[in-house]
């Protein structure tokens, strides 16, 4: 994010009608929420594995993109995207993967929260794959020189690296992204119909320069800084 855009603001919200949820409709034990359910197929069961077997490792490989879900000791919960070329994430071993750092807007979320928390669940997505693979485990960070020297790209080392020990393993079906069209040609949506990522921005906290060569002037130095910072 261009430094110039970084300030402390307040955000400016559309003032909507509070919505209240209906307590009657509420599920709220375990017993309700299985009633509404057929039982668990065995199968999505004992899919679950402890270790990364050989097309988990597979999938991994072939990943360059993952999202990272976690929560701090407050349990407030936040989910990160992480990208890089295809097979990014090292696998160490059967129970160990690294995870690169890359610079970012240096709000820390993920690594604060995983000094807070260690448990983290991630999602791996391949283009073109309708099923992806859900890891989870336990997180640290790690400035080992050996392990981000396996992570370097375009010849920059990370700082860190994100530390997973795995402990749960499962390849998920394809329906959300059936249902989605998620990597469906025909199913994309032009961009521009939506304000640019800096305009957004803008309008939620100190407002949009209204004249547009000024605001293209701001969008072209977000897409520069992009082809300088990525790493």
């Amino acid at each position: 994010w261009p430094a110039n855009l970084a300030k402390d603001i307040s955000p400016k919200g559309v003032a909507m009608q509070d919505f209240v949820p209906k307590p009657e409709f509420a599920v709220t034990n375990e017993a309700a929420l299985r009633a509404m359910f057929h039982a668990t197929h065995e199968l999505a069961i004992v899919k679950s594995l402890t270790a990364l077997d050989k097309h988990a490792q597979d999938f991994i490989r072939r990943a360059p993109f993952l999202c990272i879900g976690t929560q701090n000791r407050q349990a407030k919960a936040d989910v990160s995207p992480r990208g890089d070329p295809a097979g990014f994430v090292s696998i160490l071993d059967q129970r160990h993967i690294a995870i690169p750092d890359r610079p970012g807007n240096n709000r820390l979320d993920t690594l604060m929260n995983i000094l807070d928390n260690p448990s983290v669940g991630l999602l791996f997505m391949i283009p073109g794959y309708d099923d992806t693979l859900r890891v989870n485990g336990q997180a640290s960070l790690t400035t080992d020189p050996e392990i981000l020297g396996r992570l370097i790209v375009n010849g920059q080392t990370p700082k860190l690296a994100i530390l997973v020990r795995v402990t749960e393993v499962f390849l998920h079906c394809a329906k959300a992204f059936r249902r989605a069209h998620l990597w469906d040609p025909a199913y994309l949506q032009d961009r521009r119909e939506m304000p640019s990522l800096v305009k957004i921005i803008l309008d939620q906290t100190t407002g949009a320069p209204s004249d547009a060569q000024e605001m293209r002037k701001l969008d072209d130095e977000l897409e520069e800084d992009y082809k300088t910072s990525l790493y």
